[in-house]
């Protein structure tokens, strides 16, 4: 009899497992913010724990496989650069399987598109992110024909989404042609592109005015890391063999088959079928073959890097009816490659990859075939595939590749045997210690446990012997060898040739647990299993693996107890953290020395070594940081630092990942009758044991909890949540050799149970153990209270009841009705627990304890609502009870519902050995006794909260938004306010239609509290309706769970009373006295002071070098209200742009940060202020200070821009800024209605939300209130909530503009919208429908709105977007809602931005009925503050600070007036400095708000830009509403001469003459004007490529200069509707084509101009180069639109065979540019037509050549060209001439000599 040998627990501190909370799942595989994770305790699972239990998981459901929405968002801008001579492009999206195509552009290398496509998918996110996404350019694609391909852009849809801010901006594609690899870049397109999935917001850059990022190399399309000049490579995938497929030849279709083609063969026909980057390659059919070899290698042609990160590789059985996978598996080139500059190119192997899938029996339709396909876990072995991955970088310069990206198929030479490594057999061990909560449903049949790892131990597939491959027979030298090698003397293990595998536990009948639950009748006697199997031994693999993943799960804990600390604020978080960061670099230590041991092991690969190294150098670079970081932290800077340990997380997690498998994976299934129930997973590394306690895997050898879940798609939804039964397992795997070792974990106390006592069967495992040691215990489980549960029932609330198991005994608590914060104080004792094995381990080790809480239902089963996990604290019956441990501590418990969090429950837990003296010993149940609540026990008065006295006061506001209950309307509403078993009631709303405010503003009442605040219970907010005859109805609830915000502090006595006597003085000295000027253009707290700007006609004249006094005034009346929108949309980039500098350098010095920024001393004769975006965003000191110089802080010398009042852009809602604008007034969401069990994270379904309660809490010590009523002004009716409004209603003036939308959903057919606005507030609703823009999705409205509302009644604004429909109804593309009253009410004052500056006309004209000096009195009179007091030489205070500003004004007349106005604004603007009341006010600003779709929740439709201003009807009247109607493009017209053409390529040769001529013409247009392209009339017969033209063309257009567009209006076809407007940049084409008169006339080149900055032209021609082109940069650049008129030669290009470009013409030409109202004034006339006609060119007179050509002609024909033909022609003619005569004169010569006459 072996006893079961007892095991220090040395390790008991460091072993704790990874905690409970942070395995979070999330599609963006990153850590969550360490602010967010809920306050339940993240260790309390593991406070104990000792190394003999490992943590179990507490998540059930499998989060892969389920598919969610996602949305593609592809905007392609335009294409440059294409290659090709005079082509009509398309570009055509794709991806997977849906295209997408662009409008043609007519012959245009660099056509400008600026269109939108969106692509909608429900898909799972594995195969969301395998897509490929493909970007292609097509050329001259019509009906007819496809079009030929120019080149395209591959990368996968994950690569996007792991971009930050999941998208790509304004990032150039670069194009290759997959046919041809060395022909280079065929060009770029420029795109943007974004995945959203929802709760994914994207952040765009703003879409203002698009500047041209001329830079393509700086802006490609390509993630961070991945160098631009990308090679084309090869990638070789080697298949060599497969082995331990499934057998299926147990199949009807067996039968089936045999009995037609009468034979019994195998049934598989496998081959091999390799995914990668769009492209499919498949090896060869093996027929009717179980192990087939195939020696075959698959060929792909991709770049390098290549921009898809996943191979898939399939094994797929070829069936002419059904081909289907059998195993899938993805080599993830992430893990197989490393970028880094010692990194390593992609390779694998030559290993064997396991996959996993459905089961393995075979049926005809296989329900889990999904999980063949490589989606959701696989929950069986399938195969393994012996492969190997290589790659080579083609030199595309050599001469002998192949040119085309085709995938090839090649045969490769078989592989040796033990190039995986040396065959070893393994040895698995388990043992079953436990079996409950076995669900009832299969409770009434006998149950048994299957285990199996890779293809032994299945039953289906019968015992395996190990062939001769896999284990060599030659004797046992071998084995001595490795053991010598290995330095272990296991010499004692012999070779046990005939031991058997035992694979199933025996099954039994389940007994009871309680209603649900059922449990194994496992005593005593604990049933074990044991597999032998043989596997290559690459066990060093995992050992690493392991390693790392010690290392991680310690730094994770570490981690969670900082955050903890800080949660909880306890002292010396830092401590904590600095202690983590030992612990890292010693575990960093210890891998380093560890790993390097046998490197001479067979089976190496070349990943294992460039793994090694790569792990080696980022442990040893982590030591280090390790240090660094350690030296640096803080109290201050703790949760900074914290985020970048946890990057090392991430880190050392990507590092553990293993690409190359050994041992395949464990699977345990539960069986009922033999029927397969439910299955768990172990990972084989997770219990691999070795000798080295860090390599050992984390589960090897200790109990592990499993809980067993549905397969495939069963386990999706609540069916996945309901536990089928869980085990307590003990699991072992080793080497046989090692065999010794494999009970050491056991909990002791037990005897073995052989099978039999045959000869060399005495080292076999045994098939049971017997335990001969059991302790008694008594269990004490304290439920206190839980929170934020699961809405179970369709009042939106619950009946909840816990329920708690441990071992096989379950009670349960009592049921609370209605509540979603069910505080059950009670006491369960579970009497008699058995538990086997020895005290000291129980006591170090309890087993753990799951609660699962449940909501009663009248009628059927409870429902699920969540579980959790506990370990209890264990007392020995020779302890003391008594502290540091006892009594335990309360403590929070997430609660999960599959994935997502499901509330916190508070509670614990303590186990109470019972001694030899009975319960007796056991410390008293001591509960408070005055509660009579029958037999229920509260929990005891150690271990309750200490509780006191606390006053919670409600304000109590108004009801809104009210949804019908039951179909009738809610009437007569009343809030119920209950905490902790008291409460309040609200006055009753007696018409809620009528006025849905209350009419008692404040209540209180008083409850006992715990001390601890974070033991607080929430507060329920109920709305019930009353109805006719004393009924009640519930409208919804809400829990406040977190009370902190609300308790009241009173704020120090003395920090209020500043000396009032000192004055602060706020802004330096008075601004220096105006000089003579007429203007002051900026006065502004925080401006340059008076600066006069010159400006052009161009509205943004853009680059003013200087600013001179001198100079004149900037013109006023050109200025409008978009001046002003895009100044402040510069700054704004500006601002993001600084800021993104400056936290770059703030990453790299910290201590810079307390600098003050430049620009900081004030000189007097430069500016009153500093800089003036600095006051604005503070978000750190170096960003102001970047944000500052960048905003021209340094005064106006640097200063590019003109300076316009600027107002401010938010790129987002308002409220986000302003905290909700829940300053004193809160909104209280009420919920009614089950809540939705889409695994949403956490995110409370829209719809369940049926309307609003907005109030306020406050919540204070009784003891406080004395303080607070001393003061004499307090009004005791109101507590707290002092100087509050009345809530009467008011009405009020709302004034909606709407500016712009972008990026709206396309709702049409053809990938666009017809937008309009609709506007609704309380019953008045505007539909804009007239005025919808046709086929825009970036639509300009420039509108505004005005509605009268009454408060409380109408207080949402919904602004949303529809789209127009000729047909059938509108669409909805999106909506947005505002809360009106919040604003309204709200501190920051934002009824009405206030504006930088005060002025009393003009496009920057204050627009709030209320003067700043108004406003001003009015919030010193509301805060009770002294002042304002104007002084003179324009100094203002306020309580004891004092301001200066200026204090002239000038009206429309030119009249100077003396205003206290500026010093009254610049108070306002600094109003958060003042003391005690100081808060931001609202500026003058536009906000962009997203656009939510109810069908899509929680994806962005497109945003809207607007801003609302209210005013209270009964003051004064506002002004007219501000013009912002969008901007008319300014009619311009763009007059063209081309004078000569020099050097143009002579393309003709003259038939007559065989010169080379050219007949010469241009042709020009504007870009996007195509069919009003112009052409001169032709130089015949140029000689010498000199053209002369004198010719004039003219392009009339419409452009908006602020965004450099040129406005095109035209109908997209013969069949639409309307006019749709296009935006195009300004661009001239100009081309010189060769005339010809029967055939197509001949391109010869081309230029293009940009008109907002071009090449200027070369004086002559001959210093018109090819540089002009090439060197862009270096060239001076000049705008038509302010040089107005400009002339020079420019240069025609081409490309040659070789794509270069080479020059083939110049041209001389003038560019004119006229406004309309001039070119209508002077009109000239085309080509040389009046008015102002252009004189006939000087051309080689033609008319003469009509003589001379003739004797030319016949010169150059009979001397030149057709020399010798002419000479053969001429003896040819003598010879025919010579027979002619011959036979003229034969006959009569003939008869005369013949007649002799």
């Amino acid at each position: 009899m072996k006893k079961g040998k007892s095991k220090s627990s040395k390790h008991k501190g460091e072993n704790q497992d990874e905690p409970a909370v942070l395995e979070t799942e999330d599609l963006d595989r990153k850590m969550p913010d360490p602010d967010t994770i809920s306050l339940a305790s993240v260790t309390a699972v593991t406070t104990n724990v000792s190394n003999k239990r490992s943590k179990p998981d507490i998540k059930m459901e499998p989060g892969a496989g389920r598919p969610i929405d996602f949305q593609v968002s592809v905007t392609v801008i335009e294409a440059r650069q294409l290659v090709g001579l005079n082509m009509d492009p398309v570009v055509c999206v794709e991806i997977g399987d849906d295209k997408k195509y662009t409008s043609m552009k007519e012959s245009t290398n660099c056509p400008y598109y600026n269109e939108y496509f969106v692509f909608d998918f429900h898909v799972p996110p594995d195969q969301m992110f395998d897509k490929i996404l493909k970007i292609s350019v097509i050329h001259s694609k019509n009906l007819l024909r496809s079009g030929t391909l120019v080149g395209a852009f591959k990368m996968d849809v994950g690569t996007v989404y792991t971009q930050p801010e999941h998208n790509f901006y304004h990032k150039w594609a670069i194009l290759s042609d997959p046919d041809d690899i060395t022909a280079g870049c065929k060009g770029y397109v420029k795109c943007d592109i974004a995945v959203v999935t929802k709760g994914d917001n994207i952040k765009t850059p703003h879409k203002s005015t698009e500047t041209d990022e001329d830079d393509i190399e700086g802006n490609l399309l390509l993630p961070e890391g991945v160098p631009v000049e990308r090679a084309w490579a090869r990638y070789y995938v080697k298949i060599y063999r497969a082995e331990g497929l499934p057998k299926s030849n147990t199949s009807i279709m067996a039968n089936v088959k045999k009995a037609i083609i009468g034979e019994n063969k195998d049934l598989l026909d496998p081959y091999v079928q390799v995914l990668f980057a769009g492209q499919k390659g498949k090896t060869s059919v093996q027929k009717s073959n179980y192990e087939p070899i195939w020696n075959e290698q698959i060929v792909f042609t991709e770049m390098f890097p290549p921009l898809c990160s996943r191979m898939k590789v399939q094994i797929r059985d070829s069936d002419k009816v059904n081909d289907v996978a059998i195993g899938t598996h993805f080599i993830d080139l992430r893990n197989v490659a490393n970028d880094g500059d010692k990194g390593f190119l992609p390779t694998l192997g030559p290993a064997w990859v396991n996959m996993y899938g459905s089961t393995r029996n075979y049926t005809l339709m296989d329900e889990y075939q999904d999980l063949n396909e490589g989606l959701g876990e696989g929950v069986s072995f399938r195969a393994r595939l012996l492969i190997s991955l290589g790659m080579e970088l083609l030199d595309t310069g050599a001469g002998d590749i192949m040119t085309s990206t085709e995938v090839q198929v090649e045969g490769v030479p078989k592989i040796a045997e033990n190039a995986t490594g040396k065959v070893e057999e393994f040895l698995l061990f388990g043992s079953f210690l436990e079996a409950t909560m076995i669900d009832r449903k299969i409770g009434d049949k006998p149950i048994n446990f299957e285990v199996t790892i890779g293809y032994y131990g299945s039953e289906s597939d019968g015992p395996i012997k190990p062939k001769s491959r896999r284990k060599k027979k030659g004797g046992d030298s071998d084995e001595e060898e490795t053991d010598l090698i290995q330095g272990s003397s296991d010499e004692e293990v012999e070779d046990d040739g005939d031991l058997v595998s035992v694979a199933t536990t025996p099954p039994m009948k389940p007994l009871i647990t309680d209603r649900n639950y059922f449990h194994l009748p496992y005593f005593e006697r604990k049933p074990c299993i044991y597999i032998k199997s043989w596997w290559p031994d690459q066990r060093r693999r995992l050992y690493n693996s392991n390693i790392i993943d010690n290392i991680a799960d310690k730094l994770e804990e570490g981690l969670n107890d900082v955050q903890e600390v800080i949660k909880t604020e306890k002292a010396y978080p830092e401590r904590r953290l600095r202690g983590v960061l030992e612990e890292l670099g010693n575990g960093c230590s210890q891998f380093l020395n560890l790993a390097n041991k046998d490197q001479n092991q067979a089976g190496k690969t070349k990943l294992d070594r460039e793994r090694l190294k790569f792990c080696m150098r980022e442990l040893e670079s982590m030591i280090q940081q390790a240090k660094t970081i350690r030296s640096q932290v803080k109290k201050n800077t703790v949760k900074d630092k914290i985020k970048l340990v946890q990057n090392f997380l991430q880190r050392l997690r990507f590092l553990a990942v293993e690409p190359q498998h050994s041992v395949p994976d464990i699977y345990i299934w539960m069986l009922s009758n033999n029927k397969r129930i439910a299955y768990a997973r172990v990972c084989c590394k997770d219990i691999l044991y070795s000798p080295v306690e860090e390599e050992k895997g984390k589960d090897c050898a200790k109990v592990k909890t499993i809980f067993f879940k549905l397969p495939g798609k069963k386990g999706f939804g609540s069916a996945g949540w309901t536990v089928q039964s869980k085990t307590e397992m003990y699991l072992w795997l080793g080497l046989t050799r090692q065999r010794k070792d494999f009970l050491i974990g056991l909990p002791n106390g037990f005897e073995e149970a052989k099978v039999s006592t045959g000869p060399g069967m005495q080292s076999a495992p045994p098939i049971s153990l017997v335990y001969t040691m059991k302790q008694v215990f008594q269990l004490r489980v304290h439920m206190y209270q839980a929170r934020s549960l699961f809405a179970a029932d369709s009042t939106g609330l619950s009946d909840p009841f816990a329920r708690v198991f441990f071992s096989s005994h379950t009670q349960v608590t009592e049921v609370l009705n209605e509540t979603l914060c069910p505080t059950w104080d009670q006491l369960l004792v579970f009497d008699n627990v058995e538990l086997y094995g020895e005290a000291g381990e129980l006591r170090d080790d309890p087993p753990i304890i799951v609660i699962e809480i449940y909501d009663q239902d009248a009628m059927g089963k409870a429902e699920f609502m969540g579980r959790t996990f506990a370990k209890p604290i264990t007392k020995m019956s020779d302890e003391y009870y008594g502290p540091p441990r006892f009594p335990p501590q309360l403590e929070y418990y997430q609660i999960y519902r599959g994935n997502c969090t499901a509330g916190e429950m508070l509670a614990a837990f303590e186990l109470l050995q019972i001694g030899p003296g009975g319960k007796s010993e056991l410390p008293p149940i001591d509960g408070p006794t005055e509660l009579d609540r029958g037999p229920i026990l509260p929990v005891p008065i150690g271990i309750r909260p200490v509780l006191s006295k606390y006053r919670i006061e409600v304000l109590f506001w108004g009801l809104r938004d009210l949804k019908r209950v039951n179909l009738a309307q809610v009437d007569r509403p009343r809030v119920d306010i209950e905490c902790a078993g008291k409460g309040v009631q609200s006055a009753l709303i007696q018409n809620y239609k009528k006025n849905p405010n209350f009419s008692t503003l404040v209540k209180w009442f008083e409850v006992d509290l715990p001390e601890n605040e974070l033991l607080h219970p929430p507060l329920n907010i109920r709305v019930v309706d009353c109805r006719a005859f004393g009924r009640y109805t519930l409208v919804g609830s809400n829990a406040v769970t977190q009370l902190r915000r609300f308790i009241y502090r009173s704020s120090d006595k003395q920090a209020n009373n500043y000396s009032t006597t000192d004055e602060i003085i706020c802004n330096a000295e008075p601004e220096p006295p105006v000089k003579k000027m007429e203007t002051v253009v900026k006065l502004d707290s925080g401006s340059d002071a008076v600066v006069k700007v010159d400006m052009d006609d161009d509205k943004k004249g853009k680059k003013k070098k200087k600013a001179e006094p001198e100079e004149e005034e900037v013109d006023e009346s050109m200025l409008d209200w978009w001046s002003k929108y895009f100044a402040s949309i510069e700054t704004l980039k500006e601002i993001l742009k600084a800021q993104e500098a400056a936290m770059a350098e703030l990453a790299e010095r910290d201590e810079d940060a307390e600098a003050p920024p430049e620009g900081g001393e004030i000189n007097p004769d430069d500016s009153p202020v500093k800089g003036k975006k600095k006051g604005k965003k503070k978000k750190a000191a170096a960003a102001a200070a970047a944000a500052a110089a960048a905003a021209g802080g340094d005064g106006p010398a640097e200063k590019k821009r003109p300076k316009i009042d600027e107002l401010k852009v938010f790129n987002k809602e308002l409220e986000n800024e302003f905290e909700g604008f829940e300053d004193w007034l809160h909104s209280f969401n009420l919920y009614r209605g089950k809540a939705g069990d889409d695994d949403d994270e956490n995110t409370l379904d829209e719809d369940r939300i049926v309307g609003k309660f907005k109030g306020s809490l406050s919540i204070y010590k009784v003891s406080t209130l004395d303080d607070m009523s001393r003061d004499a002004a307090y009004d005791t009716n109101m507590g707290m909530f002092q100087n509050i409004p009345q809530n009467n209603p008011i009405n009020i003036l709302v004034r909606v503009y709407v500016v712009r939308a972008t990026d709206l959903h396309p709702a049409d057919i053809n990938g666009k919208a017809d937008p309009y606005i609709a506007i609704r507030l309380g019953k008045t609703e505007i539909k804009d429908k007239e005025n919808y823009l046709s086929k825009q999705l970036n639509p300009v409205f420039g509108k505004s709105f005005d509605i009268e509302a009454t408060f409380p009644m109408d207080s949402t604004l919904t602004v949303s977007i529809y789209d127009w429909d000729l047909v059938g109804t509108d669409d909805l593309i999106g909506e947005t809602k505002l809360d009106l009253e919040n604003r309204y009410y709200t501190k920051h004052r934002a009824t009405c931005g206030i504006a930088s500056n005060y002025s009393l006309y003009g496009y920057n004209v204050w627009r709030d009925p209320m003067k700043p000096t108004q406003i001003l009195s009015k919030l010193c009179k509301d805060g009770k503050l002294d002042g304002p007091h104007f002084g003179p030489g324009g100094r203002v205070k306020v309580a004891n600070r004092v301001y200066f500003g200026p204090t002239e004004i000038e009206d429309e007349n030119g009249l100077k007036k003396q205003t206290d106005e500026h010093l009254a604004l610049t108070v306002l603007k600094h109003w958060e400095d003042m003391p005690r009341v100081g808060c931001k006010l609202v500026p003058e600003h536009v906000e962009t708000r997203p656009l939510l779709n109810p069908n899509k929740p929680g994806i962005e439709q497109g945003r809207i830009e607007m801003w609302v201003d209210m005013y209270p009807k009964d003051m004064a009247a506002p002004g007219p509403a501000l013009d912002i109607a969008p901007r008319k493009p300014k009619k311009f017209e763009l007059r063209v001469i081309i004078w000569n053409t020099d050097e143009v390529v002579l393309e003709d040769d003259d038939i007559f003459t065989g010169e080379k001529s050219s007949d010469i013409f241009v042709r020009g247009w504007l870009k996007g004007q195509q069919e009003d392209k112009q052409d001169t009339d032709v130089h015949y017969h140029s000689l010498t490529g000199e053209g002369n033209f004198n010719w004039r063309f003219v392009y009339p257009f419409d452009y908006l200069l602020a965004e450099e567009k040129i406005v095109i209006s035209k109908k997209e076809s013969m069949f639409a509707w309307d006019e749709t407007e296009y935006k195009i940049p300004p661009r001239l084409n100009i081309q010189v084509w060769d005339a010809d008169h029967f055939s197509a006339d001949d391109f010869l080149g081309a230029i293009e101009l940009d008109l907002n900055r071009f090449v200027r032209g070369a004086k002559t021609a001959k210093q018109c180069t090819l540089e002009m082109v090439e060197n862009e940069q270096d060239m001076p650049m000049v705008s038509i639109f302010k040089q107005k008129r400009i002339k020079g030669w420019w240069p025609f290009l081409a490309r040659d065979e070789n794509d270069e470009l080479e020059i083939t013409g110049k041209v001389e030409a003038e560019l004119h540019l006229v406004t309309g109202d001039e070119a209508e004034k002077s009109p000239v006339g085309e080509g040389r037509n009046e008015p102002e006609p252009l004189e006939k060119p000087n051309r080689p007179d033609i008319a003469m050549l009509w003589f001379l050509m003739p004797l030319k002609a016949i010169k150059h024909l009979v001397c030149n060209q057709y020399k010798w033909l002419v000479i053969k022609i001429v003896i040819l003619l003598l010879i025919l001439i010579l027979f002619g005569l011959f036979l003229y004169n034969m006959p009569g010569y003939m008869v005369k000599k013949l007649l002799g006459a």
